[in-house]
């Protein structure tokens, strides 16, 4: 069946049963794993402000130093986590990718065969405003994507 397992997380804990679930699959399959998390790019404030630019320089190397410790915090839970459930992790971080996007890039790189992520479920305006990371993976994807709520 599956072999090798795209486990989406962000670090919360809705995305958390999402991996609690991923890696029983795993388990249960004795397949492997890929966790992946991902740390969205900067957001200029002031786009083409020339006066703003030592400042956002400033910002975005502070904003990347802690999306970094803030992964390797999620990476590590996610280890502590695989370990528990007797499931070798390779764990991953992407930098400066939208969720969806690195979750897609990092699929086909490792060679999974199925993606498992949680979903919020957002639905109506909500869902309109924000969009949904988990509709453009699974409308994306070349493989199966199992969404767990």
């Amino acid at each position: 069946m599956y072999r090798h397992l795209l486990i989406a997380t962000d670090g919360s804990e809705l995305a958390g049963k999402g991996l609690d679930a991923g890696l029983a699959l795993a388990a249960a399959l004795q397949a492997r794993a890929t966790v992946v998390t991902a740390s969205e790019p900067w957001q200029d404030p002031l786009p083409g402000d020339p006066s703003g630019l030592a400042l956002a320089f400033e910002l975005r190397e502070e904003q990347r130093r802690k999306r970094a410790l803030d992964a390797e915090r999620i990476l590590a839970d996610v280890r502590q986590r695989g370990a528990a459930a007797g499931v070798e992790v390779e764990a991953v971080h992407v930098p400066d990718r939208l969720p969806d996007e690195a979750i897609l890039e990092t699929t086909t790189a490792c060679g999974a065969d199925l993606v498992v992520m949680a979903s919020h479920g957002h639905r109506g305006l909500r869902r309109l405003l924000l969009g949904s990371q988990t509709q453009s993976v699974v409308s994306r994807s070349q493989v199966p994507v199992l969404v767990v709520r």
